[in-house]
């Protein structure tokens, strides 16, 4: 176990004595891969004072944001809801829900997040399998099926949007493939919701998570969560209790249903916040949006290519929400991006896992898709790259 170090306890006097500033938070364009700037939209709508979490008005709002989900997804499901916590909540919710001890689990890997989704299936005590590809790559509907062949899981895992390499994952066949093998599919749309093509129930999805301050440019902090009907009766049979108390949708699904049954504190700020972003992305519209997101993406591609710089992912499979840029030879990643953070106010993230130091990440997501913010980038990059 880690040690704490020792610390003194600040007297009042000393406290008193301390000139505490208010608080000044630096103004940046957040180009990495998350979180992205809110829409001014959104912030103001989380201005707002609190209200009870059991309120009318409250509860109205909680309808409006399951009704929006359920466009922003493209699916019916009735167990459509926001996690209270971040997208890795949402993530570990749709495991403690659906694996049961001993269920098989094969799972995707094919970068940072796909790993992830091993370590939270294993801690419920699922039979995890792994099917494997280089980090940047996508699995064949081929690759898949050998390995559903082999290993007969009750639950598919795959990362549609992979954070760590900016791959999209094809989608077409697979949830008919689960279905021949009554498999649960599972999939990750943190980075692909509000910004990537979704149709959930046309793919046969039946368990998908996402987050709020990526596509939807949200603050962190309230997470969508769907499950099919088909999911939900696999956790109506369960025979014993979800091994969470505070994700188990048995009980949210009472706070979130018709009987609107005291569960948590609910974030009522930051619902104010996803209601107003799924709004916004309402009223524009999904394939307006979709097309958005993939121009701004192709103008950020041509003007890396201009630079020089090489894109990590093979364009067929490149998420329009996140790019992986690699780092050319005899350039640190980690002083580039210091330079554009204190030089220019631009955040760009770096690579994770296996391409620590490989790769920039460069997020246009939401609110900051725009082709603007792809000039300023590209503007700042070609002069630290020839400092």
């Amino acid at each position: 176990m880690t040690s704490m170090l020792s610390v003194s306890i600040p007297t009042v006097d000393n406290v008193n004595r301390q000139a505490i500033a208010p608080l000044q938070v630096p103004e940046r364009l957040l180009l990495g891969p998350g979180p992205s700037n809110a829409d001014p939209a959104v912030i103001a709508a989380m201005n707002h004072q609190p209200i009870g979490h059991l309120d009318p008005a409250y509860l109205k709002m909680m309808d409006e944001v399951q009704v929006l989900l359920r466009y922003a997804w493209q699916t019916s499901n009735p167990m459509t809801l926001a996690v209270a916590g971040t997208g890795s909540a949402a993530m570990e919710a749709t495991l403690a829900n659906a694996v049961e001890p001993g269920d098989k689990v094969l799972i995707g890997v094919n970068g940072y997040f796909g790993d992830r989704l091993v370590e939270m299936a294993g801690r419920y005590r699922a039979e995890v399998c792994t099917l494997h590809k280089p980090w940047g790559e996508v699995f064949s509907l081929s690759e898949l099926r050998s390995a559903m062949t082999a290993q007969h899981p009750k639950i598919l895992a795959l990362v549609q949007a992979e954070t760590s390499t900016g791959a999209r994952q094809p989608l077409e066949g697979v949830g008919d493939l689960c279905r021949e093998f009554d498999c649960l599919l599972l999939l990750d749309t943190v980075t692909s919701l509000g910004g990537v093509p979704i149709f959930l129930d046309e793919w046969g999805v039946d368990l998908a998570y996402s987050c709020s301050q990526k596509g939807l440019s949200c603050a962190p902090g309230i997470s969508p969560f769907t499950m099919s009907p088909r999911a939900v009766e696999k956790l109506r049979l369960r025979p014993d209790k979800v091994p969470n108390w505070y994700l188990d949708m048995t009980l949210l699904a009472k706070y979130w249903g018709s009987d609107r049954t005291y569960h948590h504190t609910a974030p009522v700020n930051l619902t104010f916040a996803l209601r107003e972003a799924l709004r916004l992305l309402a009223a524009e519209g999904l394939e307006a949006r979709w097309q958005r997101h993939q121009q701004t993406a192709e103008k950020l591609w041509a003007g890396l290519a201009d630079l020089g710089l090489t894109c990590h992912v093979e364009a067929a499979y490149r998420l329009p929400t996140l790019t992986t840029v690699r780092v050319p030879k005899g350039v640190d990643a980690k002083t580039l991006m210091r330079q554009l953070l204190t030089e220019y106010n631009i955040e760009v993230g770096g690579g994770l896992g296996e391409l620590a130091g490989q790769v920039w990440r460069i997020g246009l997501m939401g609110y900051n898709s725009q082709p603007e913010n792809v000039d300023t980038l590209l503007s700042a990059l070609k002069k630290v790259l020839l400092s």
